[in-house]
């Protein structure tokens, strides 16, 4: 087999319709546009949310809500994931940087939230950007130290 005997398989490809080319194509005249109309003329380009005139739906309902632009988004770590980062690498100060080398974090998304699901019973020093009251007390209890950044 060689590139100039290669073939489409037997029906699997068509001419393509040629319209506009006299009444005797059967394809002339209007060449399968309908009368008249936006869709009859050349150039037309269908809206997006156009529908023929009617008042479109995103115009027909009402306005809500809106976006802070200075919401802070946090990354959320529980106590039970700091619980097992610290029996696995044996720390006693937990960083970002720790979570981002053990995948529970992504270093780009920045800002980094403690909560206090889960139990921890290793004394470790926590370093985040934030903290719920929960994870503090929790983190407290067992002696260890809750620093916000």
């Amino acid at each position: 087999m060689k590139l100039n005997n290669l073939k489409p398989a037997a029906g699997s490809t068509h001419s393509r319709r040629r319209l506009g080319r006299g009444p005797g194509s059967g394809l002339g005249g209007t060449s399968t546009r309908g009368h008249k109309g936006a869709k009859a003329r050349s150039g037309y380009k269908r809206k997006i949310g156009f529908e023929g005139g009617q008042m479109p739906l995103q115009r027909r309902l009402p306005k809500f809500g809106f976006k802070n632009i200075n919401r802070v988004e946090y990354q959320v770590v529980n106590l039970s994931s700091i619980q097992k980062l610290a029996e696995k690498k044996n720390l006693e100060k937990i960083t970002i940087e720790d979570m981002v080398v053990a995948g529970l974090v992504s270093a780009k998304k920045g800002m980094v939230k403690v909560l206090g699901n889960g139990k921890l019973t290793a004394k470790v020093e926590v370093v985040a950007n934030a903290f719920s009251k929960a994870a503090e007390e929790a983190i407290q209890n067992v002696g260890g130290i809750a620093t916000k950044l």
